[in-house]
This record gives structure tokens, sequence and C-alpha cells, in this order.
């Protein structure tokens, strides 16, 4: 599949998915404001959160994509790949039945662990716990999700693994019509609607591997030389991404010592960072990993290069000019999207600072995405864990460093310093071992990509001011407002960005040609 159409199809359903998380995410600011109530609610959805970007979209699909894609191009072909899945399947579930029962008898402990902040309030952290054994379900539901959406990866299938997200926060936003009062009932309502979602989501996926031909069955469970080969890639890059996550509990730790409501803060900041990232990151490193693992099975680096070089391109072309317009624009969008309710603006602003601090590592975020499967497609799982584990030491320190004497702002600045020393390590290791290097012709590109941003920054600080009113309106006002901001940053910066050769036109003109024949072939 053309690697432009593969993230045109991944990029836009995850668009479908993030537009009902904004109204969930929209509905639930106004409900259940930066309450302790609020609070509670996202520690707990964080655990099984967290879990689905380990296993959904890191060491899952790094170690079982590859593999898998090796079977299937093999001689053995679709049966063999199936016989992997299966065998992959026998072992996993078990595992995750006893992680999952571990977890529900042991939940106070590892609340106290992620949130001891809560601790000297024994009424929110009772909720906090109660909340979290509803959701942790998820984490045994997203992980059988990843499988199946891995065996629909490799086979190019990307439409439903992309989409399945959106049953999450389809279910949620039900939840929270359904308990719109705010508070403790909200609350678990929320709760419930993410194990919910967890079905769903997990219903879709296996019907669309059945309609693929693949019918995954329950085999007893044996130790085979696959699952033996499958656990030597996959472990090293759970622990690797294991880390990362674990940076993740830190934040969470550092940010429930924080004033109520810094878990709220912090969420809708992360909300709208992880629109680009999931959109453009998440999309190109789940499309270019299978077919940098095809370039390196037939032996072919340079191919397998180039792929990683047009994803480059296309992550900062796409991914630039939203870092730049979320950071210009951070405080009015906030105030737009979320303010309202018990949602005050002193809370917006807050939120709006933070997301302004957190969004100058987006770059970073996505280019990791980008990076790390050219180390997954050759199962070198064990280097993305050795910088790992120097970006994790390195945040602890810089939180104890900051926090202290900016708070919030402090625990985002950490956030956004480690992703960029994660992406440059992972860059430096491997053009070091000549896998993969920044050409000139891509130096060029991504200046000339700078160079539109900051035409489209001078451009939306304008509309910004002049629609200073707009923004402090009503509902409606304020929504026209942003409008005016996304349409003027778009066209400013893919115009610029056409005019000065900061994009492929001769690429984007062939892709043209092609569907205009492939429409006029149709209608004949």
């Amino acid at each position: 599949m053309n690697l432009m159409k593969a993230v045109g199809t991944i990029g836009g359903l995850t668009m479908v998915s993030r537009v009902f998380g904004f109204a969930r995410e929209m509905m639930m600011s106004r409900i259940m404001g930066a309450s302790g109530a609020a609070d509670a609610f996202l520690v707990a959805f964080r655990l099984p959160n967290t879990f689905r970007r380990l296993f959904g979209e890191g060491a899952f699909s790094a170690g079982f994509v590859p593999l898998f894609s090796q079977r299937l191009h093999g001689s053995g072909g679709i049966e063999d790949a199936k016989r992997f899945s299966e065998e992959v399947l026998a072992i996993f579930l078990p595992m995750l039945f006893a992680f999952t029962l571990v977890f529900e008898l042991a939940m106070p402990l590892f609340v106290w662990a992620i949130a001891s902040g809560y601790a000297d309030e024994p009424a929110k952290f009772d909720l906090t716990v109660a909340l979290t054994r509803i959701t942790f379900p998820y984490l045994l539901l997203i992980s059988l999700v990843s499988l199946f959406s891995g065996v629909l990866n490799s086979l190019t299938r990307f439409v439903a693994a992309a989409f399945a997200p959106a049953l999450l926060n389809i279910a949620m936003l039900g939840a929270l019509i359904l308990e719109p009062t705010g508070g403790v009932p909200s609350a678990y309502a929320l709760s419930i609607g993410v194990t919910v979602g967890g079905f769903l989501q997990l219903a879709l996926l296996w019907w669309s591997a059945r309609r693929a031909g693949i019918s995954l069955a329950l085999r007893r469970p044996r130790i085979t030389p696959s699952v033996k080969q499958f656990f030597v890639v996959v472990i090293p890059a759970t622990l690797g991404a294991g880390v990362y996550q674990i940076s993740q509990f830190i934040d969470t730790f550092f940010a429930t010592r924080l004033p109520e409501g810094s878990m709220s803060y912090l969420n809708y900041s992360d909300r709208l960072n992880q629109l680009p990232l999931s959109i453009i990151g998440t999309a190109l490193g789940t499309a270019i990993l299978p077919q940098i693992s095809r370039f390196i099975a037939k032996g072919e680096p340079d191919e397998a290069a180039k792929v990683q070089g047009q994803a480059v391109e296309l992550s900062m072309l796409l991914c630039l000019p939203a870092a730049l317009a979320l950071a210009v624009v951070a405080g009015p969008l906030v105030a737009a999207l979320f303010q309202g309710g018990r949602f005050t603006p002193e809370d917006a602003l807050i939120t709006g600072n933070t997301l302004a601090i957190i969004v100058s590592g987006l770059p970073a975020y996505v280019l990791v995405k980008v990076i790390t499967p050219g180390f997954y497609a050759r199962e070198d799982t064990k280097t993305p864990v050795k910088t790992a584990a120097i970006v994790l030491i390195a945040n602890v320190a810089l939180n104890f460093l900051l926090i202290p004497p900016f708070g919030i702002y402090g625990l985002a600045i950490a956030i956004a310093a480690c992703s960029w020393l994660n992406c440059i390590m992972l860059t430096v290791v491997l053009a070091r071992r000549g896998h993969f290097r920044i050409e000139p012709w891509l130096w060029s590109r991504i200046l000339r990509q700078l160079a539109a941003g900051g035409a489209m920054v001078a451009a939306l600080w304008g509309v910004r001011t002049a629609m200073a009113d707009f923004f402090a309106g009503s509902t409606i006002e304020r929504m026209a407002a942003v409008g005016a901001i996304v349409a003027t940053g778009g066209i400013v910066y893919f115009g610029v960005a056409w005019a000065i050769g900061a994009v492929d036109r001769e690429a984007i003109l062939t892709l043209t040609r092609r569907r205009r024949g492939a429409t006029a072939g149709g209608a004949a």
C-alpha cells in the first residue's frame, strides 16, 4: 500500500476517533470540572490507557508484526502466519487473566504507589481505588485488540484497527449522557464506559479478522520455537516501552502531589497534544513498520531507509504546523473547547499554559514513532530500552528540579525536554549504524517547512489578536474563532509550503493524477 494512502487511511480514521474523544472531553470538562472526582477518574483511566499505549501502539506490535510478516511472506504463507498467531494467543491469554487478577487484588497498594498524594484524603483515595478496579479489565481487552490489530496491519488492512479507539470514546460519551450529574456518579459511569468500550473494540477487531480470513482457534499453551522467538523480541520492547510508561506513572505521582485539579489540567492539555501525535505519529509508525520489515527481509536496506526518510518528511510536514499552531493559540483554544460549566476561566488559563509548554516536544514525539520502526524491523528492541532508561532517569531528575519552583509548568517542561532527548539519542544511534540518516534533500525540505511555519505563526497571531472578543464570547463565537484559526493556519502554511518547495509537489501531483485516473476508470 502506498505510504501516503496508508497514512491517510489510518490518520483519517484516527481523526474520527479524536472527534468523538474531543466531544467526550468537552462534555466531561463541563460536567466534572477540575474536581477531586475528576482527578480520581483520570488516575483510574491513566492505568489502562497507559497499557493501551504500551501494547496497542508499542511493544506488542513491534514484536508481533515483523514476525507475522516474515511468515506471511515466507514459504508457509497465511497458514504459517495464522498458526504463529494462535500459538502466541495460547500463551498470551492466560498471562493476561493472571495479571489482571493480581492487580485487582492488590489495587490499593498499586494506587498508593502511583498516587500517594491522595493518601491523605481517604475518600478520594478509596474512590480512586474503586474506579481503577472497574477500568482495569480494559487492559486485558485492549491487549487482545492489539493482537488482532497486528494481524490486520500485517495484511495492510488498517481500517478496523484505526477506527476501534472511536468505540471507546463513544462508550464514554454515552456514559456521560446517561449520568450528567457530575461528581462521583459521573466518575463511576465513565469508568464503566471504559470497560464497555474495550468489549466493543475487541468485538470489532475479532469480526474484522474473521472477514480477512483469519479465524484464530484456542490452542493448548505451549512454548514453541515461534513463541520463544516472539518473546525474545517483545520482552525487550516491552521493557523499553515500559520504561517510558513508568515515566508516565512518575508524572502521575508528581501531579497527584500538586494542588487539586492538576491531573485535570494535565489531561486536557495532553488530549490536545495527543491529537497530532496519534493522527500523524502513530499512523506513520503503523504504516511503515510492515514496509520496513518487508524490505529488511528481502535484503534491501536502501529501500527501507528510503521509506523511513519519506516518513520523516511527511511527519514534519504535518507535525510542525500543528505544534506551532497549538503553541500560539493554546489559551484561546483551551477556553473555546473546555471552558464552561464547572471548568472555570482560571482552569482554562492554567491548562492553556501547560499545553503551550508540552507541544514544544510534539515534533520529537512524532519522530520517535517514525524512528523506532527502524530498530524493531531489524528485531533490535534492546536499543530503545537503553535510551528509554536514560530518559526515565532524566525525567525523574528534571521533575525534582523543576516542579518545586514552577509547579505543573515544571512538569510540562520535563515532559517536553525528555521527548527531545529520546528522539536525538535514537536518531544518532540509527545513523551511526548506517541504517538511516537525514539526507541533504531532507534537511532542505525541513528548513523550508520551518519557514512556512514561521509565516503561519505570524498569520495566526494576527487572527488571534483580531478575534480576541470572539474567543471571550459565547460558545458559538468561540467555536467560530477556532474555525477561523484552523482555516487560516492551514491555508497559509500549506500555501507557502507549496510555493517554496517544502512539499514534494511531483509526488502529490502524481498521486492526484492516479486518483483522477482511477475515478475515470470507475466511471467508465
